[in-house]
């Protein structure tokens, strides 16, 4: 029977293998396997892998690989899922994608209908993952990130709900009458069924659907508890009527009232959700369509899909720049507030950095293309904020752990409602009344949409401010530092330092300046460029031999002379006293400034004199400080930068507390060691040398315009250079975390508090239903009020 079952192939693409050992020991481990045969290939990074699936499986397949000491690369895919309507159903669908083999991970977010899964490459294929999700009972689609199709299933939407509201508008018209009688008008009992049964049958009929599909999968949801519930009203008084029981009251109205207010509340709370995306589509629709490409034949207009790198593209005034690029000719300005959080335009000239999805101003530019597609910084913002809307934050975790138990447990209470009227108090009657209530009203809707309608709005409020938030965890985190570790260079100063003082000692200004400039050919140290940019134009000896000090200065060998260029430390173990000039160095440090003592070594060693380097600190930098403490947040400055500057910086900024000469091994040291005492420590950098520290803190705050490394080690990257945001992106945090409590508590409050009332018969079906319909929207318009948050930073 194996023989003739149809064999399966799968591509596996494998990390870590370096030679054709590596790639026998993988092949050896496979062909272990009962039916697996296997041939790997070294080059391609790849296992091609036939098997017998009545013998083994892929995920056991990965895992040998896996096992055998290489890993095997990951793949993440989005589902546009539709037919959700709790937190329940999220759940299910989540389930249900866990369970697709070569799953390792899948997230629901109910606000925004979306599912992330993330799978071995090579395994899982997305016809799976769409068929378990329909097999659950809902709908779903893969989303390529083809604009034009997301524009047509945002077309296809719009008029999904518009034919909903025309639903809700016929089905409110036949259940308006049935409330008559409540007014005191008399209904007959027939025309109360024939205006009912439409309602129950027809609108209704989803419930019923959606209800036998949670049955099937033996799990209960909003859907169950409205469908038992409205039945229960109907069929009571169909069984009046049947008796023949003349002048009974008749519950049609309950039934139908109730189905028109959930359909009702549902349709706001889904244009409510359509509001928390906000964001993430106004930087969608930054992307242009077209661009304007040089070629040999003159311009031509191209999608902007086919710019390619080192493409010219010119860009008239009033157009989208297309791509990230470096302006060749022209002036102008760029209006890139959606993309940064500034306000003003930014002046753009010969040589500045555009951004894909800017808006050009008044000014012609040639731009040559540096970044396309997903690699361009727009597509990047859109990556990034997409990925934190769609994690779980832990509060999520608690409320899921509670929606999966809740819809058992209100059965059990529905039913004691029911027995305690039927049996104590001997009213039947009652005791529906009272179980339909309890049904309608504990529906946990808005306990599943709590966290993500809020994490969503709030990480949508920080990208406009120009705050990028990279998970929901980074958030929660956030909210609770108490302690920020501050760089000095590039956070506090702007990071672009240009020598003010050159002091020879027993040389000439000139021949000090030609011999460090030459040294530092070889270093990418901002110092470095400080120097070089002032020796612009001079002539220099070649450097033959170069090595960085890592926290201390460079040695060199120019023109066949070793030299030094560092700090006291530096200086002391090469030898050189400094005692000379230790006046000089010790009045412009009090300034503020950066010393750097330049010594030859050969042929013994000698101080040939002091350059000195002004970094400017930043307008706001004391502002930022003053923020920070306001809100109860401990400021340290760490810097590797001597004692006597980085006092004259935390002087004018207002920190007391700092450490100086740190090296970069130091300052992750520092954020561990606040750690372990117990503080909530955030740590604020941009360079390569921030790194270490900016990964061991709770929170890694990158500031914009910095090394790639510090911006992927950390967990909030702010798009600008502006020390305000630093306070700003945590007072986002606080604000969003702020309403999910409130939207906990008020779902908590909906089900919990009023669950007790409708047992009692305190509460009406149609009251329950109101409240149901309404606890949603209210706390997704409570969160929705997070849009209104803005930084106070000055831009």
């Amino acid at each position: 029977m194996n023989e003739l079952a149809p064999r399966r192939h799968i591509v596996l693409p494998v990390e870590g293998m370096s030679c054709a050992t590596c790639a026998t020991r993988i092949e050896t481990a496979l062909h272990a396997m009962p039916g697996v045969t296997a041939a790997v290939n070294l080059a391609a990074e790849q296992a091609e892998v036939d098997f017998d699936p009545l013998r083994n499986d892929a995920p056991a397949i990965a895992a040998a690989v896996q096992q055998a000491g290489y890993g095997i690369k990951h793949e993440r895919r989005e589902l546009a899922i539709t037919g959700m309507t709790c937190a329940t159903c999220a759940g299910r669908v989540e389930a249900a994608l866990a369970a697709v083999p070569g799953v390792v991970g899948a997230t629901v977010n109910l606000a925004s209908e979306r599912a992330t899964v993330e799978a071995i490459a090579g395994i899982t294929r997305p016809a799976d993952l769409v068929a378990a999700v329909h097999r659950a009972g809902y709908g779903a689609e893969l989303l390529t990130g083809d604009a034009a199709r997301d524009r047509e299933m945002e077309v296809a939407e719009a008029r999904r709900w518009r034919r909903e509201s025309l639903r809700i508008a016929l089905a409110a018209a036949f259940a308006a009458p049935l409330l008559l009688p409540m007014l005191g008008v008399a209904l007959p009992a027939w025309l109360q069924l024939v205006l009912a049964t439409p309602v129950q049958f027809v609108f209704g009929a989803r419930f019923y659907v959606a209800a036998w599909k949670a049955l099937r999968a033996g799990v209960g949801n909003m859907d169950l508890l409205v469908a038992m519930g409205t039945s229960a009203a109907y069929l009571y008084s169909v069984a009046l009527l049947i008796v023949g029981m003349h002048g009974a009251h008749l519950y049609f109205e309950a039934g139908a009232v109730v189905i028109v207010l959930v359909m009702l509340g549902k349709f706001l709370e889904a244009r409510a959700k359509r509001s928390t995306t906000s964001a993430i589509q106004a930087l969608r629709a930054l992307r242009p369509e077209k661009a304007r490409v040089e070629r040999d034949d003159g311009e031509v207009e191209v999608p902007v899909a086919a710019v390619a790198l080192g493409d010219v593209v010119v860009i008239r005034p009033g157009e989208k720049i297309p791509a990230d690029g470096i302006v060749l000719t022209g002036d102008s300005e760029a209006d890139e507030s959606l993309l940064t959080g500034e306000s003003l335009p930014v002046g753009k000239h010969p040589g500045d950095t555009v951004t894909g999805g800017a808006l050009n101003g008044g000014g012609m530019l040639r731009v040559e293309t540096r970044a396309v597609g997903a690699q361009a910084a727009l597509s990047r913002i859109i990556a990034l904020v997409e990925a934190a809307q769609a994690t779980k934050a832990p509060a999520q975790r608690f409320a899921d752990r509670v929606s999966a138990i809740f819809v058992p447990v209100v059965l059990l209470v529905a039913l004691a409602s029911f027995l305690g009227w039927w049996l104590i108090a001997g009213d039947a009657a009652a005791g529906l009344i009272a179980a339909v209530s309890v049904l309608v009203i504990a529906c946990p809707c808005a306990l599943g949409l709590a966290t993500p309608t809020a994490l969503m709005v709030g990480t949508g409020a920080a990208a406009r401010a120009g705050i990028l938030i990279r998970d929901a965890e980074q958030l929660e985190l956030a909210h609770r530092l108490d302690t920020v570790i501050l760089d000095k260079t590039g956070t506090l100063t702007e990071g672009r330092p240009s020598v003010s003082d050159i002091i020879p000692n027993g040389t000439t200004e000139d021949a000090l300046l030609m011999l460090a400039a030459a040294a530092q050919t070889g270093s990418e140290h901002p110092l470095a460029r400080a120097i070089l940019q002032r020796a612009a134009g001079v002539a220099l000896p070649p450097l033959s031999e170069f090595r960085s000090h890592v926290g201390s200065g460079l040695t060199a060998r120019v023109g066949g002379a070793a030299v030094a260029i560092g700090n006291r430390a530096l200086m002391e173990e090469c030898g050189v006293a400094t005692a000379s000039l230790e006046d000089a160095a010790a009045a412009l440090e009090k300034q503020g400034r950066t010393v750097m003592f330049v010594a030859a070594l050969d042929p013994a060693p000698a101080l040939r004199g002091i350059i000195a380097v002004a970094d400017p600190i930043k307008p706001n930098a004391a502002a930022a400080v003053r923020r920070l403490q306001l809100l109860g947040i401990a400021t340290i400055m760490v810097t590797g930068d001597n004692a006597r500057t980085a006092a004259a910086v935390a002087r004018a900024v207002g920190i007391e507390r700092v450490l100086a000469g740190v090296l970069p091994a130091e300052k992750a040291t520092e954020v561990r060691r606040l750690r372990e005492a117990g503080r909530h420590v955030g740590m604020v950098g941009d360079g390569v040398n921030d790194a270490l520290a900016l990964a061991a803190a709770d929170v890694g705050i990158a500031m914009g315009g910095g090394a790639d490394v510090a911006v992927a080690a950390a967990g909030i990257t702010l798009m600008r250079g502006e020390p305000l945001l630093i306070a700003d992106a945590i007072a986002v945090s606080r604000a969003t975390y702020g309403k999910i409590r409130q939207g906990l508590f008020w779902a908590f409050v909906y089900n919990v508090a009023f669950m007790p009332l409708a047992a009692f018969g305190l509460l009406s079906p149609m009251i329950a239903g109101a409240a149901m319909a309404m606890s949603s929207v209210s706390v997704v318009a409570n969160a929705l009020l997070l849009r209104r948050w803005h930084p106070t930073g000055v831009h």
